[in-house]
């Protein structure tokens, strides 16, 4: 059994806290406000309050009594809220937090949004900071996610990196996002993966490998506008497609994790709808 800390009590963090539970690890997970723990304790949660955003000294306070061996970094960059930026900065205090505590190892549970802004099959060897310092194919967001992994690798510490795509699950149907999109492409990949399968990964990262970056993603793929169609179709809404393009895009490979063992629950995107 192992005594593990989850940063980050969200939509993929609650259900990866009680995966690993159900496995016999006795799972701490963390919230930003007392009101979120006390949330999560009335659902069974064992929790504590950590945002990354306090001193140091207030969040090595708060982890050191619960003796981890493993720290799983489970909370998302926030580009959308436009605070992406501090991203690489929780990440570099997490590190100094585990060194001075003593973890053994920790997990980050990152984005396929890492790989460069072109067509082809994209590997975990395709996005690095070396690399995506020296290319304009890589975008900010890409930069600051690359610049935390490189915090990571480069700490001395035990480490698996995960690289979700886009995930889907409770209250996340893709149905739900079609409208919003601006154009969708009939030759660009639907690079998605399942909240049980991102929990799958993470979970056999987390016991499994190490010193290794793996790709999240499933399997086997279609087009976005075949997906998105078919999403709308499958709720029963009659909405139309956004503009459909024909423009070539990235498709993330899941060749790696299965490879070193991970067997998917869903083989192929449209499973997922």
């Amino acid at each position: 059994m192992k005594q593990i800390g989850i940063i980050g009590g969200g939509w993929l963090g609650q259900p990866l806290s009680q995966f690993l539970v159900n496995l016999g690890h006795s799972v701490t997970v963390s919230k930003t406000t007392s009101q979120g723990c006390d949330t999560l304790n009335a659902l069974g949660f064992s929790t504590v309050q950590i945002d990354l955003s306090d001193d140091i000294e207030i969040c090595i306070q708060r982890l050191k009594p619960l003796q981890l061996d493993m720290i799983i970094g489970c909370f998302p960059p926030g580009f959308r809220r436009g605070k992406g930026t501090e991203y690489a900065e929780y990440w570099a205090k997490l590190v100094a937090i585990a060194q001075q505590i003593n973890i053994k190892k920790i997990v980050m549970v990152s984005s396929t949004t890492v790989y460069p802004d072109r067509a082809g099959t994209m590997h975990e060897d395709d996005a690095t900071l070396a690399l995506a310092l020296n290319d304009d194919a890589f975008s900010t967001n890409a930069k600051i996610m690359l610049e935390a992994e490189q915090t990571l690798i480069e700490s001395g510490l035990e480490y698996a990196i995960v690289r979700c795509s886009g995930l889907l699950g409770p209250n996340r149907n893709p149905a739900n996002f079609a409208g919003k999109l601006r154009q969708v492409s009939d030759r660009a990949p639907a690079n998605m993966v399942h909240q049980i399968d991102a929990v799958g990964v993470v979970s056999f990262a987390a016991l499994n490998l190490s010193a290794d970056v793996v790709n999240a993603t499933t399997p086997n793929t279609t087009n976005k506008a075949e997906f998105y169609q078919t999403a709308l179709q499958r709720a029963g809404r009659d909405e139309p497609l956004p503009p459909i393009v024909h423009i070539d895009d990235k498709l993330v490979s899941a060749d790696k994790i299965m490879q070193l063992g991970y067997r998917f629950h869903f083989h192929h995107t449209l499973e997922l709808l």
